[in-house]
């Protein structure tokens, strides 16, 4: 047999692929259509029948909310990068845990370890976050969706994509997935430590603490997504390590759409109803998401700041995400490192 031709063999490498939401490319029309057309296509998301969504899709959806969303977009886009916040945060915690990976250990093998990250919707994509491992040398790799509480509409469609593409390549790495860490003891203390942050700085506590956790239809917990459940395990936790009372804090849902109903309580309604009650202030974050996106700097941080306000609210204050702060990526750099063992 002719082995002349044969490809070049790499030395073997460790390949960490981390995979978040995605974003458009840009906040013109097409760019947004191009993002919500895949975002919106995705069976895990929308379970519609394809034969009824997708010219509801394709039809009117898609022809009026690109101008919406797009201006959205625009309200919160990073005008040094030119790109989304969700964007410019994800690249900087995959550069931050390269370094964090690297230095953390003795064991000379961590110099093989390489990072990369990728969306599941726009780009970079799964498909090329991928490829660049593989084609780098890496025969195993570790898939690490960047979601605390487990869904099937977030971690679970993120692994799908990923193995939409291995199943097309001749030679498969060795692949594991990462679960969701919604009730890890280190991720409770650095969230909780954020939060403390931010309280600190304000002249008076708030009289009320949100967390705002993106919303799913109350469909998809009968048919046994676990999400609801994370999600306010998280928030108690949180609170209990806060110390705070259970009548001053609030566990909500926000980013609902359509006509079926959602995890409720609804973020919006009861913004609208603390103020209407003669609530005056109040603190808001955001746990179910690792850095800042869309639903957090313009739907919470804008949009609901104005209906709080306008409903007779006087201190609204937003709590960032954890993003790259240093105890969020030592955190993570030590789930990572967790689940690559016996690899490394």
């Amino acid at each position: 047999m002719d082995t002349d031709n044969h490809p070049p063999i790499k030395p073997q490498k460790i390949g960490v692929l981390l995979l978040n939401l995605g974003t458009p490319d840009a906040t013109d029309y097409f760019s947004v259509r191009r993002y919500l057309s895949e975002f919106l296509s995705d069976k895990r998301v929308i379970d519609y029948p394809q034969w009824l969504w997708q010219p509801l899709l394709q039809g009117i959806i898609l022809t009026t909310r690109p101008f919406r969303s797009g201006a959205a977009y625009k309200s919160i886009w990073d005008e040094k990068t030119n790109e989304s916040p969700l964007l410019v945060y994800t690249r900087s915690i995959s550069e931050k845990l390269q370094k964090a990976v690297k230095h953390s250990g003795k064991d000379k093998l961590d110099d093989n370890i390489i990072i990369e990250y990728a969306m599941r919707y726009g780009n970079p994509s799964t498909e090329k976050g991928l490829k660049s491992l593989i084609d780098q040398g890496c025969t195993k790799i570790l898939l690490f969706a960047l979601y605390p509480q487990y869904s099937a509409v977030t971690t679970a469609t993120a692994y799908d994509k990923a193995f939409d593409y291995l199943k097309t390549i001749p030679r498969q790495p060795a692949i594991r997935t990462a679960p969701a860490w919604h009730d890890n003891e280190n991720y409770i203390d650095v969230l909780a430590e954020s939060i403390q942050e931010k309280l600190d700085e304000l002249d008076q506590p708030p009289e009320r603490i949100l967390t705002s956790f993106h919303g799913l239809p109350i469909r998809y917990l009968k048919q046994g997504d676990p999400y609801h459940c994370f999600c306010v395990k998280t928030s108690r936790l949180v609170r209990e390590k806060l110390g705070w009372p259970e009548d001053k804090w609030i566990t909500t849902f926000q980013s609902r759409f359509g006509p079926e109903k959602w995890l409720q309580p609804y973020t919006d309604e009861t913004i609208e109803k603390l103020a209407e009650e003669g609530i005056k202030r109040i603190a808001i974050a955001s746990p179910a998401f690792v850095c800042e996106c869309i639903e957090t700097l313009e739907e919470i941080a804008m949009e609901a700041r104005d209906e709080f306000l306008e409903a007779g609210g006087e201190e609204y204050t937003y709590i960032p995400c954890l993003n790259d702060r240093d105890s969020h990526i030592d955190f993570l750099s030590q789930r990572i490192r967790q689940e690559l063992q016996g690899w490394i």
